[in-house]
C-alpha cells in the first residue's frame, strides 16, 4: 500500500476537498474552502518526495524531475480517486491532492437549474463551463456527461488532464483520454477526436488558440462540444474566446461563435451558511437570437441587460442567483458579497429579509 494512502483516508474521513503536502510543514486540509493544519508533525523534503515518487512511474519521475511539475491521479479502491499536482519549490517539493468521489453527482444533486438539461438536449453546438480555479468546473462537466450518458445513445469522447471522474457506459459509449498519456496535447487529441466518430466531445481545458479554434470547428461540423475556460462571467468568456485570435480574424470568430454557442454556465463556490459545505453561485447565458446578434456585432456590454430580461429563457446574472441563495438561507450576505458585482447590495438584501425588530446579521 502506498505510504500516502493513510493521509488520503483521513482526508476523505474529514470531508476535506484537498490535501496539501509541503516541505517542513504539517499537512494541510481544505475543509469547506478553508485550510486547516492536520494533527501531524512537519514532513521533511525527503518524506514528501517519497510520498510523491511512490505514485509515479519511472517515466513520470523523469518528467517531474525535468519539468519541475506533474499532474497525475491515484485511486484507493472503495474510497475515492484523487487528482494530484506535484511541483518543485523552495525548499523541496510540494503536492496537492484533490478528492474525486467514485460516484458522479447528478445535476439535480448539484442544484443546477433545468436549463442545463435543456442545453444538453442539443445535438450540436458549444457549451462552456467557466470559473476560477477550484470552482467545481470538472464536477459540473462530469455531471453533464453523466446526464447525456443516461439519456442518449451517443459516442462521448472526453479529453482530460488528468482523468478525474471515471465513467462507465450506460446508454452511451464513453471513451476517456488523458492528455500527456494518451495524446501529447489537447489540440492533438481534439484533432484526432474529429476522426473518431463522436457525437459529444468534452475538452477539459481550452488553453490556446488552436484548441479553441478546433472546438469551434467541431461544433460547426455538427458535434456537441463542452469545454472550460478560466473566466469569471459570461460576457468575459465571450471576450476571452474572441481575443485569443488575431484582430483581423476576430469578426469571423465572433460570427462562428454566434452560430454555435448553446450557452455558458459560469460558477464560483461559496461556503454555506451552516458551514458544512459549499454551493455554486451561478451565472447562465443562453444562446438566444438577441445574444447571437450581440456576439456578431461585438456588443458584449449589452449582454448583462439581456440576461436580466431573459429569465424566461433560463438566463440569470450571478447577483440574481446570489439573492436567491440568501433568501433560501443557503448562504450569508457577507459570503455572497465576495463574488457579487454589487457587494453592498448583498448585505442590504439580507438585512431586508430580517423581520421587524430583529437585528441585522453580523456575519
Amino acid at each position: 500500500m502506498p505510504k500516502i494512502d493513510p493521509f488520503l483516508r483521513i482526508m476523505q474521513a474529514e470531508g476535506a476537498s484537498d490535501l496539501h503536502l509541503v516541505t517542513d510543514q504539517s499537512p494541510l486540509l481544505r475543509i469547506n474552502g478553508a485550510l486547516q493544519e492536520a494533527e501531524h508533525r512537519p514532513l521533511s523534503a525527503d518524506e514528501v518526495r517519497i510520498l510523491v515518487h511512490e505514485l509515479l512511474t519511472e517515466a513520470q519521475i523523469e518528467q517531474f524531475e525535468h519539468a519541475g511539475e506533474i499532474d497525475c491521479a491515484h485511486t484507493i479502491e472503495g474510497v475515492a480517486r484523487f487528482r494530484i499536482h506535484a511541483f518543485k519549490r523552495h525548499p523541496g517539493i510540494a503536492a496537492t491532492f484533490r478528492v474525486i468521489p467514485h460516484e458522479v453527482p447528478t445535476l439535480d444533486e448539484l442544484g443546477f437549474p433545468d436549463i442545463l438539461k435543456k442545453m444538453l438536449g442539443n445535438r450540436s453546438g458549444l457549451i462552456l463551463v467557466t470559473g476560477p480555479t477550484n470552482s467545481g468546473k470538472s464536477t459540473t462537466l462530469a455531471a453533464m456527461v453523466d446526464y447525456i450518458n443516461e439519456n442518449r445513445n451517443d459516442h462521448i469522447l472526453t479529453l482530460e488532464d488528468p482523468l478525474e471522474f471515471i465513467h462507465s457506459n450506460k446508454r452511451s459509449l464513453i471513451n476517456q483520454r488523458q492528455v500527456g498519456e494518451h495524446s501529447r496535447s489537447f489540440k492533438d487529441a481534439l484533432r484526432g477526436a474529429l476522426r473518431a466518430d463522436p457525437n459529444v466531445i468534452l475538452v477539459g481545458e481550452m488553453r490556446d488558440l488552436e484548441t479553441i479554434s478546433l472546438a469551434l470547428t467541431a461544433a460547426e461540423l455538427g458535434l456537441l462540444v463542452m469545454g472550460t475556460l478560466h473566466t469569471k462571467s459570461a460576457s468575459q468568456t465571450i471576450g476571452r474566446v474572441t481575443d485569443a485570435f488575431p484582430v483581423d480574424q476576430q469578426p469571423a470568430v465572433r460570427h462562428a461563435l454566434s452560430e454555435v454557442l448553446v450557452g455558458i454556465c459560469s460558477q464560483q463556490l461559496l461556503r454555506t451558511k451552516d458551514g458544512k459545505g459549499r454551493v455554486a453561485a451561478l451565472e447562465i447565458l443562453v444562446g438566444t437570437p438577441p445574444v447571437r446578434t450581440m456576439i456578431r456585432e461585438a456588443k458584449m456590454h449589452q449582454v448583462n441587460n439581456v440576461m436580466v430580461t431573459g429569465k424566461k429563457d433560463g438566463m440569470m446574472l450571478r447577483d440574481q442567483h446570489l439573492k436567491g441563495l440568501i433568501e433560501g438561507g443557503v448562504i450569508t450576505g457577507e459570503e455572497a458579497a465576495k463574488v457579487a458585482e454589487d457587494p453592498d447590495a448583498m448585505i442590504g438584501f439580507e438585512r431586508s429579509l430580517e423581520g421587524p425588530g430583529r437585528p441585522a446579521p453580523t456575519s
